[in-house]
């Protein structure tokens, strides 16, 4: 489905506005602040801004972004739509220097704005991946250290290796969804809690050879490894093609699209990459839906431009 950018939502404060809610009302406003949906009233005075809504039961105001990642921001919500939009429909993403010159806002609220609309992206009641006979193909990589790049674990040049690189670990369900984590270390006990936290025990577990998934496979129902130190990359059902196919489309976008990622901030970014994967078109999810579902997600949270900085490792 093709997106118009003349659409009057992303152009028009108010159409955008009435888009918003929409999405996060469909069945009518209700109050933010003690869960009303009955006595509301819009409020339309001359005095009053637009889009204002008053509770009876409460007796306090609110718009549709009270509590949520948009709360108090200055931007206007036609280039919050915008922007969501265009990060949604890039599918290695688009840098906040493309955000800044597209949506005439400075870069500095561009690269907050990116990680805010990051953040509507994060599913904050994931349920378990796989299921009675699903495959969960599980793998681990490596980015940051002295050159910043995406290395892998296995024939590292005299001097290189994996101590001062920052550790991801993804969980791909073939046909299905993605998951990935910034974890501190690749040793057994890390990475057992992330897969047996999020993979159904009942799956069948896909990794390499690998030391630390062993113990870990025999808690599935099955465990198939390929063995990729003597080039084996599938041995009948077996193999790591669907995750290594997820990580080639976030190598692409870490290095030739946001290039200069800081170890606080690589859990939005690669957060970002599971949500389009888990909203991708094969899966008949189209860019307008996909944008949809990213503004539906920034209820209930709130992320100032302190916290951004957090260094907090999934």
């Amino acid at each position: 489905m093709t997106i118009n950018l003349t659409n009057p939502i992303y152009n028009d404060e108010t159409k955008a506005r009435e888009h918003l809610e929409n999405i996060r009302w469909p069945q009518g406003p209700y109050c933010p602040h003690c869960g009303e949906g009955e006595a509301i009233t819009k409020l339309k005075g001359k005095s009053h801004r637009p889009g204002l809504y008053k509770c009876k039961s409460c007796r306090k105001p609110f718009t549709v972004t009270v509590g949520t990642l948009f709360e108090r921001s200055k931007v206007p919500l036609h280039k919050w739509v915008l922007a969501t939009h265009l990060l949604c429909s890039s599918k290695k993403g688009i840098s906040s220097h493309q955000l800044h010159r597209m949506l005439g806002v400075t870069y500095k609220t561009a690269w907050f704005m990116a990680h805010r609309i990051r953040e509507s992206m994060r599913d904050s009641h994931p349920g378990p991946m796989g299921g009675p006979g699903k495959a969960v193909e599980v793998d681990e990589t490596y980015w940051g250290g002295e050159k910043n790049v995406f290395v892998s674990g296995k024939g590292w040049s005299k001097g290189q290796g994996t101590k001062n690189h920052w550790k991801v670990l993804t969980l791909v369900e073939r046909g299905g969804r993605a998951r990935s984590f910034h974890v501190p270390n690749v040793k057994a006990a890390t990475l057992r809690e992330h897969i047996v936290r999020n993979i159904d025990r009942s799956s069948h577990l896909m990794t390499d050879q690998a030391n630390f998934y062993r113990n870990t496979g025999k808690e599935f129902a099955r465990h198939e490894t390929v063995n990729h130190s003597i080039r084996e990359y599938v041995r009948g059902n077996a193999g790591t093609q669907v995750v290594e196919n997820f990580y080639s489309i976030l190598k692409r976008g870490l290095t030739g699209v946001y290039q200069h990622v800081g170890e606080q901030h690589l859990k939005r970014y690669i957060c970002e990459f599971d949500f389009r994967y888990n909203t991708r078109t094969r899966l008949g999810v189209s860019d307008a839906e996909r944008a949809a579902k990213a503004l539906a997600g920034i209820t209930g949270k709130r992320l100032t431009y302190r916290r951004t900085g957090e260094r907090r490792v999934a």
